[in-house]
């Protein structure tokens, strides 16, 4: 009893201390949008300031950044976001569904080429995207970069959507057809509730794809009214120095709602609806 404390109590110590350098970096991010100039260069900075300030944020909220104000940028991030989550969410669990459902041809071709486009280097993609992109006429629209990024967002949601469709017992839609319940019923009635967790995890994976992508977003919106975050975050680097306060409140600001919407459907995720839905 007394070595098995001692390893839980190690494992203990290993967790919190594995906590404290993930943690660490964004703590110090927080903590530096609040500090004065002169703590920020401080030759012995501290982690907490005793003079705490709020002009890095009101840098970034109330002055236009390359002549466009914070919310254009903020609202352009949120729609790209919202619509990579509803229209990846929706055509991974119908994809999902068939594959798991139904036995047709090359099933395991198409699994096998989710996995692979998954793999491939998002960099290696920048130029035949930009090449279709500008052959469909979407070049420099939101529309064209939210199609990317529900690409990209799709092939990872599949496969996850695919384990939890696989493990609702058959018998519960079985159940819901005896009872008179049409395919559509049984979809949007039986399905979509019990594989609701798996939508979540998939959501969050896609809202942050799209809200802290730069590198696409940079390469195919040319009008500044269109940028995004990250695009914006960048004109705080300049040739003669970093404004390092802005930049971190900046970055707390793009922290923020990956934050929210994480608590505001981490209730969903929760595991074993369907256990002792079946008996026998």
């Amino acid at each position: 009893m007394r070595r098995r404390k001692l390893r839980a109590a190690g494992f203990n110590v290993l967790g919190l201390v594995v906590f404290a350098l993930a943690v660490f970096p964004v703590f110090w991010m927080v903590s530096t949008a609040f500090k004065p100039d002169d703590a920020i260069f401080s030759a012995t900075p501290k982690p907490i300031t005793l003079h705490p300030t709020l002009r890095h944020f009101g840098d970034v909220l109330g002055n236009p950044v390359a002549e466009v104000s914070f919310w254009t940028y903020f609202r352009n991030s949120l729609v790209l976001a919202l619509v990579t989550v509803v229209a990846s969410g929706l055509l991974a669990l119908l994809a999902a569904t068939a594959v798991a459902r139904f036995r047709f041809r090359f099933r395991t071709t198409f699994l096998v080429l989710l996995l692979i486009v998954q793999m491939a280097p998002l960099e290696a993609l920048v130029i035949p995207l930009f090449l279709d992109l500008r052959r469909l006429d979407l070049l420099n629209s939101l529309s064209g970069l939210a199609l990317v990024y529900v690409g990209f967002s799709v092939p990872f949601a599949v496969l996850l959507l695919r384990g939890f469709v696989a493990a609702i017992p058959k018998e519960l839609e079985e159940a819901a057809a005896l009872d008179g319940a049409g395919p559509v019923r049984v979809f949007f009635s039986v399905l979509l509730p019990l594989v609701a967790p798996g939508l979540v995890a998939t959501s969050i994976f896609s809202f942050i794809t799209a809200w802290n992508e730069f590198l696409f977003a940079f390469t195919f919106l040319d009008d500044q009214d269109k940028a995004t975050l990250p695009i914006m975050m960048q004109y705080f680097f300049g040739h003669s120095g970093n404004a390092w306060g802005s930049i971190m409140a900046a970055s707390t600001l793009l922290t923020l709602p990956v934050i929210v919407f994480f608590l505001a459907i981490q209730r969903r995720m929760v595991s074993g609806l369907t256990a002792g839905a079946v008996k026998g």
